[in-house]
């Protein structure tokens, strides 16, 4: 354990020399205005960044809310896990009704007051 924590503590040292000498060394190399141009485009990274993270948070609330107007509070996995069975039954009756095989049948739930098909 002793050891681990001795290397871990000699990498923490090295880092933060080769950090500062290489910043010092980058200093004296790059014109003036080069670091912060560099800070300026970090800067407009991060805002970019922020947004996207943003947007995709007021998206994924925007698509909650709109699914929840779709089917209300409905557990869309439950359906989902409960469409082979409302299939069969399905082919069934329409197999029992006509006399023929499932090729002539609806691909839709009959029962399915709204047409959406993605249950």
């Amino acid at each position: 354990m002793a050891r681990r924590l001795t290397w871990l503590a000699i990498g923490v040292v090295l880092t933060v020399v080769v950090v500062r000498k290489g910043r010092s060394v980058v200093d004296s190399y790059l014109p003036a205005g080069t670091t912060d141009a560099i800070d300026g485009a970090q800067r407009v990274s991060r805002a970019v960044a922020s947004f996207r993270t943003d947007f995709l948070a007021a998206m994924a609330e925007r698509e909650q809310e709109l699914r929840h107007d779709l089917v209300g509070d409905v557990d869309v996995d439950a359906l989902r896990a409960e469409r082979p069975e409302r299939v069969a039954n399905v082919r069934r009756a329409w197999s029992s009704r006509r006399g023929e095989d499932w090729a002539g049948a609806p691909t839709e739930d009959p029962d399915d007051d709204d047409g959406y098909t993605f249950f």
